[in-house]
């Protein structure tokens, strides 16, 4: 297949990788030139979980008008930047071609979706993935357990609470062999509203948090006070959750986020590590949504708004 993948930072850059790797004619674009020039010139150096080796077969184009028509989009920018990459790629878009965005946070697809046909677009749930970017061209690949892909438009059916359905449709899960096939632990599903809420709950206990604090996973389950914030946090989404009728799997919020937490251990979020290297973060997506989808249902969020008020304020001063 021809795949274009839409942002190679640091997961993007491991997506574009497998696929190349696997046969498939990949084209990168990214706003980062030195990044994407060096990935021209040297090829892409990956080291980590997905062996190390430099991929020297995916092409680098500046727009998708040089790239043209493509099977697959892998829209792989922060949440912030997806607006702009469904703009970009829109060029190389055809009546058959399926657009895969993976973001933290929500509203991701929402936003592609004033710009795509949302028919053609799936939603995509990275769980235990990492990556770093070490220098242009070099990323390090820490940890890849599971990708999960289904639909914008939800399968109308789903109506049975705390479960999770394996998605039939034909299409999707063509594509799902596709990523397979290329290395990826991926799974088709009905309802990818359950599980995208499911990680968002856990990213809000612990993006914001963790920055304000400046704590690991770890430091932060281990003290008292900043325990209790998280938890609340986690909450707030998590009533939300409720009110909007998401299929969750859980209903004690609180056991969920620490069970999850206590598997990363000393772990950053990306929040934190976005802060420590001075750069703005996904917090609108993350902590900031909540207090947005909470208003939607009536509810408030003020352990999520006050939280992401001191994580933006520190960002005003910096620029990228």
């Amino acid at each position: 297949m021809k795949i274009l993948v839409a942002g190679v930072g640091a997961m993007g850059s491991i997506y574009a990788a497998l696929f190349a790797d696997a046969g498939h004619e990949v084209w990168a674009i990214d706003q980062w030139a030195e990044h994407a020039n060096a990935i021209a010139s040297k090829g892409l150096k990956i080291e980590g979980a997905s062996g190390s080796r430099t991929v020297r077969s995916i092409r680098v184009a500046q727009s998708a008008e040089q790239v043209g028509p493509v099977d697959i989009v892998v829209i792989a920018t922060k949440a912030s930047g997806v607006e702009a990459a469904a703009r970009a790629v829109s060029a190389s878009l055809t009546p058959s071609t399926i657009v895969i965005t993976i973001q933290n946070g929500l509203g991701a697809g929402e936003r592609i979706a004033q710009y795509l046909p949302a028919e053609q677009i799936l939603l995509g749930v990275a769980e235990g993935f990492g990556a770093s970017i070490v220098a242009p061209g070099h990323v390090h690949h820490f940890a890849m357990k599971m990708i999960r892909i289904g639909s914008l438009l939800q399968d109308d059916s789903i109506n049975k609470p705390n479960e999770q359905k394996t998605l039939t449709d034909t299409r999707i899960e063509a594509v799902a062999i596709m990523w397979r096939e290329a290395g990826f632990n991926t799974t088709a599903y009905a309802d990818i509203a359950q599980l995208i809420w499911e990680k968002f709950i856990c990213n809000v206990a612990y993006s914001a948090p963790c920055t304000v604090f400046n704590y690991t996973i770890a430091e932060l389950l281990n003290n008292s006070d900043s325990r209790k914030i998280s938890q609340a946090c986690a909450t707030e989404a998590w009533q939300v959750a409720q009110a909007k009728n998401i299929n969750l799997s859980f209903t004690d919020p609180v056991q969920y986020v620490t069970d999850f937490g206590k598997r990363l251990g000393d772990a950053r979020p990306s929040m934190l590590l976005d802060h420590l290297d001075g750069r703005k973060s996904e917090v609108d997506a993350i902590n900031g949504m909540v207090p947005v989808v909470a208003v939607e249902e009536g509810l408030t969020a003020p352990y999520n708004e006050v939280l992401t008020a001191i994580v933006r304020s520190r960002e005003t001063v910096w620029q990228r």
